[in-house]
């Protein structure tokens, strides 16, 4: 049964009808459902892929314009075979389409064409109605950003307007001769000038020095003075925010099609298997000497406000491992998937496992947040955690492709700058793909209650 929007079958159509004019000019096709093939649609898919590798080498310029060339095509290519991401190019999912739809409206939203930009954001819901988390994540960072650029005019501004007032000034005291003036003068200048650019070096750097309870205060009042400018930029967001809301309540649910076997529950837990998965598939950042040395030093500098941060992140997995891990019926039937083997090899192996865990769950999500703050403001880390955490904690079914979008947000923002690193995340990828292809091609297998070929996939 159908549990997505449509999105995907309307790019899909797209796609096909720009195929057939040519297709019938050389008489290989008689009508348009015959190029409606299943290979066909899902070259829908490795179009919108290659697309989307360019959205990520475009993100990768922006965000890091330092970065030559070539290692920027590089990141993006290893980026491009990130296993969750490249197994669903050669299937007719939602996932490339989706992924690709939310990379375009935040390069979008970076480049400050925010109308564009929702409009890729209709496109994301209409493909997959949980990118609506997203595409307000997508809003956030637009104002975030918008805040800082009109800050950082600001503060430009005031000095061209201090190094005039200085040339004045002192072209205007060279034609004085009264000695007492000029000392006047010049006291007032002294008194005035540096109080005024010093504020505005204050707060330009307040975002980045203080905590996060500053960086949330200075963002409301940045945001309360451009009032009129936010909503003129980002009213069309609001708007598709709206036009989704107002969706929900005629649905009566986010779900589409089998609202039963997909009904929002609290699965708390889904985002500690995203921590993991996700510190997995960046194993030479996070599971190395160095990280955990990163993390002993900040636990060094501040003991009593890290050990109560510990303290609650492992309380909090205890009890959400303990009350919230569900184990959903196409979880444990379906043994197509890997999540199946995962569940039932590790998991629940034995009842004290999924608690054995939980310090690799907390380990993950803190090794994440300091990845991430060395590049990025906290209240910018606080959001894409939220977003997450919105985004999988009410999806009951363990799927490992729901955390790609998280995923790339995530890596594309964080700090790694060791090409050693990049080989060895490339050469992993590469491994679990041949893995996964391998597994799919050369290992169907059949059920007893079923007629078909099944076959591994994620």
């Amino acid at each position: 049964m159908i549990t997505t929007p449509p999105g995907l079958y309307f790019l899909s159509i797209a796609y096909v009808a720009s195929l057939f004019p040519g297709m019938h000019f050389l008489q290989r096709l008689s009508s348009f459902s015959n190029i409606c093939s299943t290979l066909v649609l899902r070259t829908t898919n490795a179009l919108l892929a290659v697309i989307c590798s360019i959205l990520i080498y475009e993100i990768i310029t922006h965000l890091k314009p330092s970065l030559d060339d070539k290692k920027s095509t590089l990141q993006a290519v290893i980026l491009s075979l990130y296993p969750l991401h490249w197994f669903f190019t050669f299937l007719y999912y939602t996932d490339v389409a989706s992924l690709t739809a939310v990379l375009a409206m935040y390069l979008l939203v970076l480049k400050r064409k925010y109308m564009f930009s929702s409009l890729f954001g209709v496109l994301s819901v209409l493909i997959r109605q949980t990118n609506i988390i997203w595409m307000l994540f997508v809003a956030c960072v637009g104002v975030l950003e918008f805040t800082k650029i009109h800050q950082i005019n600001n503060v430009r501004v005031d000095e061209s307007r201090v190094s005039e007032r200085k040339g004045a000034q002192s072209a205007h005291s060279e034609g004085v001769s009264n000695v007492s003036n000029l000392r006047k003068r010049r006291f007032s200048t002294n008194m005035d000038v540096p109080n005024n650019f010093t504020s505005q070096t204050t707060v330009s750097s307040t975002p980045y020095a203080s905590g996060l309870l500053d960086e949330i205060q200075v963002i409301i009042l940045k945001s309360w003075h451009l009032k009129w400018e936010l909503l003129t930029s980002f009213s069309p967001f609001f708007m598709v925010f709206v036009a989704f809301a107002t969706f929900v309540c005629w649905n009566g649910s986010i779900v589409l099609g089998a609202k039963d076997a997909h009904a929002v529950s609290p699965h708390f837990a889904q985002l500690l298997y995203y921590s993991l998965v996700s510190a997995v598939f960046t194993f030479p950042v996070h599971f190395t000497l160095g990280q955990a040395a990163v993390l002993l030093r900040s636990f060094r500098q501040n003991r009593l406000l890290t050990f109560f941060q510990w303290f609650m992140a492992l309380t909090a997995a205890f009890l959400s491992v303990h009350f919230f891990s569900i184990a959903h019926p196409y979880l444990i039937a379906d043994n197509r998937h890997y999540p199946f083997y995962l569940w039932r090899k590790i998991i629940r192996y034995h009842w004290s496992t999924k608690y054995l865990l939980v310090p690799l769950y907390t380990y993950s999500w803190f090794s994440i947040f300091s990845s991430l703050v060395k590049s990025q403001q906290k209240i910018w880390t606080l959001a894409y955690f939220l977003a997450s955490a919105a985004t999988l904690i009410p999806a009951p079914l363990i799927e490992f492709r729901y955390y790609t979008i998280p995923f790339f947000f995530f890596i594309l923002h964080s700090n790694i700058n060791n090409s050693k690193s990049w080989l060895l995340l490339g050469i992993l990828y590469l491994a679990v793909n041949c893995f996964t292809l391998f597994m799919f091609l050369f290992r169907p297998f059949f059920w007893d209650h079923e007629a078909g070929i099944q076959r591994f996939i994620w």
